[in-house]
């Protein structure tokens, strides 16, 4: 069997930055145990395979270790891919997926839209000790989304300094660790960490920012926001809360197509 496979860049301004992952165009699904193979030998934060439904698609996400519930980055890489195949004037796409039936929509510029669920927060009333502890820094405020912790603290320079104990944040009952501040040259920065799902630290997490664009969003008034993911390869996307939704921006680079031999 041989099944095509791209690697692209999304959230990215250029080659090597923003958050790289495998897409898997597919006719019908193969098993789960292979896909999850497959996932853990690209060792990229995130596999998406997609097959056509109708008019539209299914989506599923694997890290190297697990299928998960949502993912932003290889929503859009999957959309980029799909995209290059559809006649001028399709600018939009329909995938459904765990979290129930997603969009996104490419603009004249190619610049790509996810239409994402928004995730609010309960703030924390006592920030658990493993939480402080393995981010080793002073939160603000600590709150609880869907899938994730969701921590404040002070300042940009505090988001990009932090050094984790990721055994100990592993161990939290969550999918992974927000951590933000108000960013110095854009509205909000932040890192993500999911040791918990096989992901030390994500470069770039599109599903992240349905729980920080709604919790900005209250925070600031406001509906709109330019953000950064302060990764090691760094991340560049644009939010908007609208309603219940969570459209997120960004753009994607081809670093790679091939054939997987089965």
């Amino acid at each position: 069997m041989n099944i095509p496979v791209f690697i692209v860049d999304a959230f990215s301004n250029g080659p090597f930055t923003g958050n790289p992952a495998a897409v898997c165009p597919l006719q019908e699904w193969l098993p789960d145990a292979v896909m999850q193979s497959i996932a853990a030998e690209h060792n990229l934060s995130e596999t998406a395979f997609v097959v056509p439904m109708g008019d539209d698609f299914h989506i599923r996400w694997f890290t190297p270790a697990v299928e998960v519930d949502l993912c932003g980055h290889a929503t859009l890489a999957s959309a980029y891919v799909l995209f290059r195949s559809f006649p001028a004037g399709q600018e939009r796409i329909r995938l459904f997926s765990r979290s129930g039936w997603l969009e996104v929509e490419r603009a004249e510029s190619g610049r790509l839209t996810l239409d994402f669920p928004h995730d609010p927060v309960s703030k924390l009333e006592m920030t658990p000790a493993t939480l402080t502890d393995g981010l080793g820094a002073e939160i603000e405020a600590a709150y609880r989304g869907k899938f994730d912790y969701l921590v404040c603290v002070q300042d940009q320079r505090t988001v990009a300094s932090l050094k984790p104990d990721l055994q100990l944040l592993g161990s939290l009952p969550a999918r992974g660790i927000i951590v933000t501040a108000p960013g110095d040259d854009c509205d909000f920065v932040s890192r993500f960490f999911g040791p918990a799902c096989g992901v030390d630290e994500d470069p770039v997490t599109g599903s992240a920012h349905c729980t920080l664009t709604d919790y900005w969003a209250s925070r600031m008034d406001r509906e709109t926001f330019t953000a950064r993911q302060l990764s090691a390869r760094g991340g560049w996307l644009t939010t908007q809360r609208r309603g219940d939704r969570v459209l997120i921006s960004g753009e994607c680079h081809l670093y790679m197509e091939g054939t997987i031999h089965l």
